[in-house]
């Protein structure tokens, strides 16, 4: 066997030194630099602004300081926010920590749980062999990555980013770990943690589940809550597929841009693995016939994803405004369905353990073992950030000096670009959610003070909350892949700078432009 050549190695340490040496620096300059200019901010006199709205402009400095930099871990800051908010008298204790108990917490922890469950019992690397022993994947390296994307994109259409980014996590986990295998069969030893390919398919699973979100006015959260707007500020009626067709040009150029960029920026050291499709095929095969706790894991996830994906099939033939629909989501919310299909593994039988007693599908000790607490912090303290935002003025302050920024009369084209970007950054700083619930009715608001139709704003204002890729607490899916140890927050926020800006100067503006002809 011809001998490894050590230089790539070496290149990997240094390199890995190099980074860091980066991460204390950053780590030091945020720790010092956060803390100096909140108090700029506090001690900065904003008469238009009520104290209380003053004094969380610069809790939210040291917050979003913080995230960027990670002078503690992010968890940690995400809690730092609402406790300095009780503590300067911004909210009270009760209203700081109510995000904490947000459904969408519930969500994640279902779907960390049902992850965990097909983690334990194999069947993501069922999942994941069958889908790179497909022929059209082959020994590709680029279309396995094609194929994770493509996967995750065509989901999250019709069911939530978060739980399509919960449902595919494993799944891509598994399959860099079968590529971590087939490389240490050729003789090649690789650390998924330094991987830029396996940071690559993080990242490319976190954004597709984004992008798919776009499809449809159920795929993520800010299309619904901006069709809502629309509605009740305006009586305007978007139709289920007349969204579709915005959404899915969008979604197809989003994909594109995200596929070339990352596949660029996070390359394989290697075009083909020969010999891999046989490699997979005999995995595939020595994981022997379904256990009985694999069939039932399946169960409690296939009863989710039917939870799931039903309220999108009542909407297309019963149309949005059904009764039944209408009770089915009363009763049957996403983050129900993901306890339901958690719940049922508790429950169902998974075989003999070792001592020969009958076990669940999963203990409850394993799925503790799942769940990301760190990651379900995270996205709490970014609601509670941005709920506080809404209800103390702070948006509205912002809001209101973007339009006089603006002269009071701006063209449709320059209205609708600024809050592009404006809620492109706010869905950046904290949750998707909660930026698209501060800046759309600002949008909408000034839009019709303006003389125009408030539409196109409003379509570019969804479709630009969904481009949060810059950081952890941006959105569900971006949190999710982040808690896996192998994206540095560094690599996230240059990748998703790149697509972000791409995204919204040749698809989001535009699409929002066509949509202006359609309503002249």
């Amino acid at each position: 066997m011809k001998a490894k050549d050590p230089l790539p190695h070496v290149a990997a340490i240094e390199e890995q030194q190099r980074n860091s040496t980066f991460d204390r620096r950053r780590r030091l300059i945020g720790a010092i630099c956060g803390p100096i200019c909140a108090l700029l901010v506090w001690l900065t006199p904003i008469s238009s602004l009520s104290p209380e709205a003053h004094r969380l402009l610069a809790i939210m400095t040291l917050v979003c300081l913080w995230w960027i930099t990670e002078p503690v871990p992010i968890p940690v800051t995400s809690l730092v926010g609402p406790s300095l908010c009780v503590i300067f008298g911004v909210v009270k204790m009760k209203e700081a920590f109510a995000a904490f108990a947000n459904p969408t917490i519930f969500l994640f922890m279902g779907g960390f749980i049902i992850a965990k469950a097909m983690m334990v019992n194999g069947i993501d690397k069922r999942i994941s062999y069958g889908i790179v022993s497909m022929r059209w994947v082959g020994d590709s390296l680029r279309r396995i990555f094609f194929a994770i994307g493509l996967a995750c994109m065509l989901c999250s259409g019709w069911i939530s980013n978060t739980a399509t980014a919960a449902m595919m996590f494993p799944i891509a986990l598994g399959l860099l770990e079968a590529i971590r295998e087939m490389m240490a069969e050729k003789g090649k030893t690789i650390n998924l943690k330094t991987y830029k390919y396996a940071t690559g398919l993080m990242l490319m699973t976190a954004y597709a589940c984004s992008i798919g979100g776009v499809l449809t006015p159920i795929g993520t959260p800010p299309n619904i809550i901006m069709l809502g707007f629309l509605d009740e500020m305006s009586h305007i009626n978007v139709g289920f597929f007349q969204w579709m067709i915005w959404g899915f040009v969008a979604m197809i150029i989003y994909f594109v841009i995200a596929y070339l960029i990352l596949s660029k920026m996070f390359p394989a050291d290697v075009k083909r693995i020969e010999g891999a499709h046989e490699f997979v095929e005999r995995r595939r095969q020595a994981l022997g016939k379904w256990t009985l706790a694999q069939k039932n894991t399946m169960v409690g996830f296939i009863l989710a994803v039917v939870l799931w994906v039903t309220p999108g099939i009542l909407s297309m033939v019963l149309g949005s405004s059904s009764p039944v629909l209408k009770t089915y989501n009363h009763h049957f919310p996403e983050a129900i369905a993901a306890m339901l299909g958690a719940l049922v593994l508790f429950f169902l039988p998974g075989g003999k353990n070792e001592e020969g007693k009958s076990r669940p599908v999963i203990s409850w000790k394993q799925a503790v073992e799942g769940i990301e607490w760190g990651t379900l912090l995270l996205f709490g303290g970014g609601l509670a950030m941005g709920g506080m935002m809404y209800s103390c003025g702070l948006s509205q302050w912002i809001g209101d000096n973007i339009v006089s920024w603006m002269g009071g009369q701006p063209s449709q084209l320059t209205l609708i670009a600024v809050f592009c970007v404006v809620s492109l950054l706010m869905s950046e700083l904290t949750s998707h959610t909660a930026a698209t619930n501060m800046v759309g009715p600002l949008a909408i608001g000034a839009a019709v003070a303006a003389g125009f139709s408030p539409v196109p704003v409003a379509v570019g204002v969804a479709l630009s909350a969904s481009l949060g890729f810059m950081l952890p607490v941006s959105t569900p899916p971006n949190a999710i892949v982040y808690a896996s140890g192998y994206v540095p927050i560094t690599k996230m926020i240059k990748s998703g700078v790149i697509i972000d800006f791409i995204g919204i100067a040749f698809v989001t503006i535009p699409i929002a432009l066509y949509l202006v002809s359609l309503v002249l």
